[in-house]
């Protein structure tokens, strides 16, 4: 898959795609999982839980044996929430990336299965809070998570956008299937890993930000 000319809407994910916040959640999950009995890698952890929900992770992980306790959800959202406030970095070269598109004039938005208030504090220590004011997107808000592909139409729509003229910007196989079952061409930034995962749902796979620009055409 690839453009042949720019679109009109790029939907980023939010984490590991403009805050490269998933090895620190990761990791936290990973800690709070072996307190009730459940040791798993932090490789494993993000393979079986990046770009999925909270009330996911919870399911599995009982699945896997964990003794989770009723209000688990509550506790490491806290617990995520405190270690983010600490500080997390934008994922490299993203602010250049956003710099082209604003340049192009071409409307950006950011659509996540997180929540409004982890949105808010990962742009916020990142600084790119002010880049998506009014253009934030959360399943929280809306009551549809990836893979449902609602979330991804819903934010074309509310960008005035055909979701047609869009690109999506994934990390997570999730997010992949959703922008496939809209329709909506996607971009699978692998970072972390080779991005096999990511293709297999029909992402077209880069590794690096600084070659965002060139693949979604921007002058």
């Amino acid at each position: 898959m690839s453009l042949s000319t720019a679109p009109d809407l790029v939907i980023f994910d939010c984490d590991g795609v403009l805050v490269d916040s998933e090895p620190v959640t990761n990791q936290i999950l990973v800690d709070n999982l072996a307190r009730y009995g459940l040791q798993i890698t932090l490789a494993d952890c993000m393979t079986l839980f990046v770009g999925g929900t909270m009330r996911g992770v919870e399911s599995r992980a009982r699945e896997f044996g964990a003794n989770l306790p009723a209000n688990w959800i509550d506790e490491i959202y806290g617990e995520i929430y405190a270690r983010l406030r600490q500080g997390v970095l934008p994922v490299r070269g993203i602010e250049a990336v956003l710099d082209r598109l604003e340049a192009a004039n071409i409307p950006y938005c950011v659509a996540s299965n997180g929540s409004e208030e982890k949105m808010g504090i990962t742009l916020g220590e990142t600084g790119l809070a002010r880049r998506f004011e009014g253009n934030r997107f959360s399943a929280h808000t809306l009551g549809v998570a990836k893979p449902d592909p609602r979330l991804f139409l819903i934010a074309a729509e509310k960008m005035g956008h055909d979701p047609a003229h869009a690109v999506v910007i994934e990390d997570s196989p999730t997010g992949v299937k959703a922008a496939a079952r809209a329709n909506i061409p996607c971009f699978g930034y692998a970072e972390h890993d080779d991005g096999a995962r990511l293709a297999a749902e029909g992402a077209y796979l880069f590794h690096d930000m600084a070659d965002l620009p060139a693949l979604l055409h921007l002058p």
